[in-house]
This record gives C-alpha cells, sequence and structure tokens, in this order.
C-alpha cells in the first residue's frame, strides 16, 4: 500500500509493502549519484538491495546504538558526500533504524544546505515513528536529539520482510510506538492491539494505521509548534529514563514506562495491560530526582516548563505545561 504525506506544494510517498527492497529503483530516483548509508548491525542485504538498483552507488556503513547518534557520526557522512563529489542534484538512501535514519537525514540536511534523502527503515520503531515526519537530528553531551533540522525525506518504504529479522526484543520495542499513537488518537486500533492474537499476521495494517495519525499530524503541525507536540506522549519522561538506564532500557521500552506516567484512570489501566501483553517494561528503579533532571534537560522544555501530552481516555489527550514541582508530583505520584 502505499500512503502520500503532504507538505505544502510538495509531496512523498510512503510505500508499505513486503518485498518492496526489490522496487526501491522503482520508487525512488536513483538515476544519480546515491550514498547508501546503513548501519554495522543491520543485515548487509538490505543496503545491497537498495545499492544493485544505484547505477553510481557508494556504500557508507556507520557506527551504530545511540553512543554513535553524534556529530562525529555526521561529520563521517558529510566526508564521504564530499569525497565522492556529490553535488545539490545527489541523493542519500538511509537504510537501518532511527539512529541511521536521524544522523543520515540531518547530514543530507546539512550538505549544501539540504539534498534529497530517502528513508528505508528495518525496525519496527523507526517505520512507524521516525521514517516520516522530517525529524532529523543527532544527540549532544547527553541530550537526544538537541542539534538536528527539519528535514522532509523524498520517499519512505517500508519493506516488511525485514521487520523478519528482529530480536524479539527489537520487535515488542517497536510496538511501544504504536501503543502511544493508539492510546492518544485511535481507540480502533487500540482495541485491535488489545485483541489481536497474532500481531505479525496484520502488521502491514498496523504499521499503515500507526503511519495515517502521524501524517495527519506532520501535515497540520510540520515543525512541532502546537499538535505535533501529541507524538510525544511518553516521551518526556521516557527520554529521562532512557537518558538514566545509560541505554540500558531502548528507547521504545522507556517510552512505554513513560506512558504510564502521564496516562490516568481506566486509560492507564489499558494501557499497562497491553505494555505487558507485548511482552514491554512497565516500571523503571530511578529516583524522582534523577528523572526529574534529566526531564528538566530535555530540548522540550521552554522557561523552566515542559509540555506534557495527557490521556485519560483511550484515542484522545490533553496538553498541560508542568514546571519542575508539577513535573515532581507526577513522577512522585507513579512511583508511590
Amino acid at each position: 500500500m502505499t500512503l502520500k504525506l503532504r507538505q505544502g506544494s510538495s509531496a512523498y510517498d510512503i510505500t508499505v509493502a513486503r518485498g518492496a527492497l526489490s522496487r526501491a529503483g522503482e520508487l525512488f530516483d536513483l538515476q544519480r549519484k546515491v550514498l547508501v548509508i546503513t548501519g554495522e548491525g543491520v543485515p548487509q542485504q538490505y543496503a545491497a538491495a537498495v545499492l544493485s538498483q544505484c547505477p553510481c552507488g557508494f556504500l557508507l556503513t556507520i557506527p551504530e546504538g545511540e553512543e554513535n547518534k553524534t556529530t562525529a557520526t555526521v561529520e563521517l557522512i558529510l566526508k564521504a558526500l564530499l569525497q565522492h563529489g556529490f553535488t545539490r542534484g545527489d541523493a542519500v538512501v538511509a537504510v537501518g533504524g532511527g539512529v541511521v535514519g536521524d544522523t543520515a537525514g540531518y547530514a543530507a540536511a546539512c550538505y549544501m544546505r539540504g539534498i534529497d534523502w530517502y528513508n528505508v527503515p528495518t525496525t519496527l520503531l523507526s517505520a512507524v515513528d521516525s521514517s516520516v515526519g522530517g525529524k532529523t537530528g543527532v544527540n549532544l553531551l547527553g541530550v537526544k536529539n538537541i542539534v538536528g533540522a527539519f528535514h522532509q525525506p523524498s520517499g519512505v518504504l517500508v519493506d516488511t520482510a525485514t521487520l523478519d529479522t528482529l530480536s524479539p526484543r527489537l520487535f515488542t520495542e517497536g510496538l511501544a510506538e504504536v501503543v502511544k499513537m493508539a492510546a492518544t488518537s485511535d481507540a480502533s486500533l487500540f482495541e485491535t492491539l488489545e485483541s489481536c492474537s497474532d500481531i505479525r499476521a496484520v502488521l502491514p495494517d498496523i504499521i499503515a494505521s500507526a503511519l495515517r495519525i502521524k501524517i495527519a499530524v506532520v501535515e497540520a503541525d510540520p515543525t512541532e509548534h502546537g499538535l505535533r507536540a501529541v507524538l510525544n506522549f511518553g516521551h518526556s519522561i521516557g527520554h529521562a529514563i532512557e537518558a538514566a538506564s545509560a541505554a540500558d532500557f531502548y528507547h521504545g521500552e522507556a517510552v512505554a514506562i513513560g506512558m504510564l506516567y502521564l496516562a490516568e484512570g481506566d486509560a492507564r489501566e489499558r494501557i499497562e495491560k497491553l505494555l505487558k501483553k507485548f511482552g514491554l517494561p512497565t516500571e523503571d528503579h530511578f529516583s524522582t530526582e534523577k528523572l526529574l533532571e534529566y526531564a528538566l534537560h530535555d530540548k522540550k522544555t521552554r522557561g523552566g516548563k515542559v509540555k506534557l501530552v495527557k490521556v485519560s481516555e483511550i484515542g484522545s489527550f490533553s496538553f498541560e505545561e508542568a514546571g519542575p514541582e508539577e513535573l515532581r508530583s507526577i513522577i512522585q505520584a507513579r512511583k508511590s
């Protein structure tokens, strides 16, 4: 299936289909210099499949993991583009998870003030979340995604066959972002997740449903001045948990726990039950003060306050601004 994200006068296609990698040359404009960027831990056949469809392609493998999502890795990409003589008319293709996509996309935004890039997410987390929307960036001094740019991809390709090689933990991590989207914006999708006995059997539909939510939000608020903040449900405290754990918790796992700090009543009970169904964590062991410290250093903090997304009824949300004391109370309430 093909979805479309419209941004002003431009638009790009998001293809979700098993075996779509073999159609990269049809779906993307690869008839130019192309730098295919992948990660060390990504099965190499995925990048090779894209590269084989590039008449003038180059391969760059970058180190993976949050600890390598840095300006140093961006510089590595920029040097490769310059050394191979890339111009404004050339392109980058990111093949991998969120770290690869965010880093490659940011490098594409920086090179010659912006060249085309395409995203081929190979994890469920990146497929349903970071692959679309144009938020690119890297971490600095322990602050997640603090350096970056809005740079929309020219196309996205989700080959669901690539998800077959994910470990169970990486697969379930991605489900946290699906739960997030459903909890805030789609009660029907949430019910489907609750009742489904084999999530893999309906995976393309689940991915497409999550992407439709994100597309609608991004089209309405491309640079996060209002509505787009809804996509941060679970992230304000989730990022703090992720940072405090020194990556012992994966991003999706931290977001899963983070959602429970900001859900209320029946919604919290249903979210927690669903997270447990998927084998996601629902508790952390960090002190209130430690989480507060990291949360207040998040890039979304404005004037000492954090914009929180709260869910008290599945399928809807509300925004709330919290200063240090309000945030401390929210964290303590969950831990008590």
